[in-house]
């Protein structure tokens, strides 16, 4: 089932205050630290091409995908005169290339949508051999603080000009998995208003749960910090940066 049917139509509206620009330069400022200069990139779970824009813009030979047809088709849109990228379904779990890459990326707690351990495990190990010698992977993901503590348990509700939803959230602590329930109302005209319901999932996953799979995936050097920095996470941290090498 794809779980961004319907949320697709909408998902730029709610993320125009989310900064991916902001995401772009972070993502750039890794590739400083850690002396890197990547000209192959792969963007697992690129959504609707918010960073993927950005990526192509400064002119990486780019690669991205994502499992929701409707994110890709507004990817799409968004990136079809950019002869440096290739779009393409793939699922994040289980993806396949003949080629491999300078640079691996994923944002927006993509990675927390994997909700088995072993897959977790799986995809990273995948990473791993779709990277260069060398090669840098970088990801983030809601913090188990986060789902547990913020999100989980809680109900919020928001009025935009053109969607009105409610989203209300159950942790459960013996899968530690999160659980949302989401009830959009949008209007495209301010008069008539169609709904529909979405239900997603995430995993909260512990510091040393992330770097036990990268290191069984085959990952020597790991690093981890409060995003969009480079300060260590403290317990209160809701965003953490991974960036693993090759």
């Amino acid at each position: 089932m794809d779980i961004y049917s319907e949320f697709a139509s909408i998902y730029d509206d709610l993320m125009k205050d989310f900064d991916y620009e902001k995401w772009f330069h972070y993502i750039e400022e890794i590739f400083e630290k850690y002396e890197k200069r990547p000209r192959s990139i792969l963007e697992m779970a690129c959504g609707t091409g918010n960073l993927s824009y950005f990526l192509g813009e400064k002119g990486y030979k780019l690669t991205c995908f994502d499992l929701s047809s409707d994110m890709l088709s507004r990817a799409y849109e968004k990136l079809r005169s950019y002869k440096n990228i290739k779009i393409l379904k793939q699922d994040m779990t289980d993806f396949s290339f003949e080629n491999s890459f300078d640079a691996i990326v994923s944002v927006c707690d993509s990675i927390n949508y994997i909700s088995d351990i072993e897959k977790l495990y799986k995809t990273f190990h995948n990473v791993w051999k779709h990277l260069d010698d060398g090669g840098i992977f970088i990801f983030d993901i809601n913090s188990y603080h986060k789902l547990k503590n913020i999100i989980g348990h809680n109900t919020f509700i928001e009025d935009r000009e053109e969607v009105f939803y409610t989203w209300q959230n159950y942790f459960d602590d013996s899968s530690n998995i999160c659980n949302f329930y989401l009830s959009f109302f949008y209007s495209r005209d301010g008069r008539t208003y169609k709904r529909f319901d979405e239900e997603h999932r995430q995993r909260a996953y512990r510091v040393e749960e992330v770097v036990d799979s990268l290191e069984k995936a085959g990952f020597n050097h790991i690093d981890y910090y409060a995003a969009f920095g480079f300060d260590r996470p403290e317990e209160d941290t809701e965003r953490i940066n991974f960036v693993a090498i090759k």
